[in-house]
Parts: C-alpha cells; structure tokens; sequence
C-alpha cells in the first residue's frame, strides 16, 4: 500500500517538468527560472531512513524493474561466448571476450578503468563462473556483477531488462539514491516509476513505511521536490 500524497507527487513532477523546460516554476514561495540543458535529465529518488541501524540491523538489497527505462543511454557491455558476441555485434554493442579479459592480466588498475568506462555488464552463463578467476572483485565492489544470459534468451530484451532495473542497496548510511525515470518520459509514466519505486524499497525496510523519513525527487540539474514527510 503507497503511503505517497498523489496530488503532492503529481505537483512536484509538473514542477519538475516545467524547471528542465526552462519555464519559471514557484518553490517555497519563491519564484524560480527554470532552464532547459542540451542532455537529457535524469530524476533521481532520493531517500532518508529512520529507525535503522545499519550496523545492527540486517543490511537490505533488492532489484526491480521498472515498466518505463529511466536511462536509456546506460552504457552495457557484454561478456560472451562466441554466439553472444556476434549478437552483440550485431545489436552495435560493446562486448569482450574471454580472450580479451584474459588479456588484462589480473591488473585491478587497468581492470578499474575498463570497469568505470560502463554502467552495467551482462555475461554468458558459461563465462559468469569465470569472472571472479579472471578479473578479481573488481565488478562486484564496483556494483557492476553482471547479469546472467543463457543461451536461448533475446539479448535485446535482456539489455533492456538490465537498463529498467533499479536497484536499493542498504551500506553504512541512512541515505539511498537511485534514477528512477528521465524529462523525456510521460508524466503518467514518471508518477508510475516513482510510485513503484517507492512501493518497492518500503518492502524491502523492517517496517516498511515506518523505515522511511523522507523522499525526494530532482532531475539532474534543478532542485529537489519533497514528497513524503
């Protein structure tokens, strides 16, 4: 059950619209003038917990996908055996294979860098097992373990799936943040991430509602709308 205000969420998401379109939009009383930038802005979920311990309490982590792709452009990278890197050059996706990650040696610095250069990693079930021999923690510290795709599985739709998913991961503090939709998306399909999102995290919490103090939304470059006390 949501415990968000819908007409204080339909409000900040016009509010933000109107801000990344560069119309003036009034916050606190104030007006402020809004301004359109030349990419595309991402709206990001921004959460306080309350009555969480993150050294007591069991630390949480949950992924979701969201109906509507929040960053189209995340960048996804394929770790395959040789079908799936044919598919993958077919779809003009960036992919290594076993060859080339056996080339970086070990070396966590030059193993970092090529790991910063993407978002996310989707590798072959025949490779995944192989990752941690051939290049170390380095994608799981980074948060970037990649996603399975078997043999038989539609490798756009796999893509896709990986670039819809969110995901809240409880670490040492009591602040989570995640992109949960973009200025490009319909407001009925901005509200219904949000909403879902939400819906989500508070199922993950000991107390679900109770867990959360507050939730804030903003696009990448405008101020931040409140939408739960």
């Amino acid at each position: 059950m949501s415990k968000l205000n819908r007409e204080l969420l339909s409000n900040s998401v016009d509010n933000m619209l109107a801000f990344s379109r560069g119309e003036k939009i009034t916050k606190s009383g104030d007006e402020v003038q809004g301004k359109q930038r030349n990419f595309v802005e991402t709206i990001e979920l921004q959460v306080t917990l309350k009555n969480y311990d993150p050294q007591r309490d069991k630390r949480f982590s949950g992924t979701f996908r969201l109906p509507a792709v929040p960053r189209p452009n995340l960048k996804v990278c394929v770790l395959g055996n040789q079908q799936h890197c044919e598919t993958a050059g077919q779809l003009q996706l960036p992919f290594m294979t076993v060859e080339d990650l056996k080339k970086f040696n070990k070396n966590k610095k030059q193993i970092k860098r090529w790991a910063k250069g993407f978002d996310a990693f989707i590798a072959s079930d025949s490779l995944i097992k192989q990752i941690p021999r051939l290049l170390g923690p380095a994608l799981t510290k980074a948060g970037k373990f990649p996603t399975l795709i078997s043999g038989n599985e539609d490798m756009r739709e796999k893509v896709e799936t990986v670039k819809a998913t969110i995901k809240f991961q409880m670490k040492k503090v009591m602040c989570l943040s995640t992109a949960v939709a973009n200025v490009n998306m319909s407001k009925d399909e901005i509200v219904l991430n949000i909403q879902l999102a939400c819906n989500f995290l508070a199922s993950l919490l000991k107390k679900n509602w109770q867990n959360v103090k507050t939730l804030y939304v903003k696009t990448s470059m405008g101020p931040s709308f409140q939408i739960f006390y």
